[in-house]
């Protein structure tokens, strides 16, 4: 078969289409033929070598995929070969075939196409586990997501107004903003020329935010603090502002608040697999009636690869970007 590889970190060139040994379905896990994978940042900071799969992961990019199933491996049950689905995955999802445990399976939901379902599993799982698992969103409350037109973000909005919590955003620029609130975003602050702890507190009567879902880790985590209400929890789910950052725990205890810091990727099987659980549960049924569904920015052919990083890099889309097969 055929797959991206990074033969040495660097720049988007380094991802070279090249033909590599086939995967075989272990015990517990299926072969994909994959349809489609999506780039996240993830996959560009193992591109740059910053960021290495788990042990006994595929060492291909791709945290992701949508396929059909192509082979199952010993002691699978409820999936059939030629089913359509989409899982997510420790790597591998730029390459034409890929092993996955089982519980990280899920079929492609009503009314999304194969293709479409790539833009799925990584942002619903992240989205899912760290601000309703963790952090327990619940109706009423207020939902800050920053970077608001990312694929996590446009997830995030829509999950957050499904549940019936008041969702505000951060993003960069009238367009981004505007189709953040094409997915329900209540309260929308330009980064570039609003201070988002001002206007989330001019709009909400000076409580803040229940919940923050930060992308940006060290640049945000004062402002963060001083954006949290009362028993107000943090999700850090990324750090593209930084790793170190100075906190002041007075205002923490005082606001009887809450910091948490997840990854998705090296997490124990048993662990993604109740979160696949949960998802399944929770948020298809959602996506089946329509009242969620994936933001897709732009598809490029899986040879493409580059390009898509370029794009990612660049910050100029609004949800996801997919890889075609």
């Amino acid at each position: 078969m055929h797959a991206i590889t990074i033969e040495q970190p660097g720049g988007p060139e380094a991802l070279v289409w090249a033909d590599v040994p086939d995967p075989v379905a272990g015990e517990g896990e299926v072969l994909v033929e994959v349809a489609a994978s999506a780039v996240n940042r993830a996959d560009v900071l193992q591109r740059q070598g910053f960021y290495d799969p788990p042990p006994g992961a595929s060492p291909y990019p791709g945290l992701e995929c949508s396929g059909r199933i192509a082979a199952l491996g010993p002691g699978v049950s409820g999936w059939a070969v030629g089913d359509e689905v989409c899982a997510l995955l420790s790597g591998g999802g730029y390459a034409q075939k890929v092993a996955v445990p089982a519980g990280q399976l899920l079929p492609v939901p009503q009314g999304v196409d194969l293709v479409a379902a790539a833009a799925l599993p990584e942002v619903v799982a992240t989205v899912w586990s760290n601000v309703f698992m963790v952090a327990g969103l619940r109706p009423g409350e207020t939902l800050l997501v920053h970077g608001g037109s990312s694929g996590i973000g446009t997830m995030a909005v829509q999950l957050g107004k499904a549940v019936g919590a008041r969702v505000a955003v951060t993003a960069g620029g009238k367009e981004k903003l505007a189709r953040c609130a094409e997915l329900g975003a209540d309260i929308l602050i330009d980064y570039r020329e609003q201070d988002f702890v001002e206007e989330l507190k001019a709009a909400t009567g000076g409580a803040g935010a229940d919940v923050i879902l930060d992308i940006m880790g060290a640049k945000y985590l004062g402002r963060n603090l001083e954006a949290l209400a009362m028993n107000g929890r943090l999700a850090v789910i990324g750090f593209q502002g930084g790793v170190k950052a100075e906190l002041d725990l007075r205002m923490l205890l005082a606001k009887r608040g809450a910091i948490t810091a997840t990854s998705l990727r090296a997490r124990p099987l048993e662990e993604k697999a109740a979160i696949i659980a949960a998802v399944r549960e929770h948020v298809w049924p959602l996506i089946d009636a329509g009242r969620v569904r994936p933001v897709v920015h732009a598809s490029y052919p899986v040879t493409e690869a580059a390009e898509a990083h370029r794009v990612l890099e660049s910050s100029a889309h609004v949800g996801k970007l997919l890889l075609t097969f």
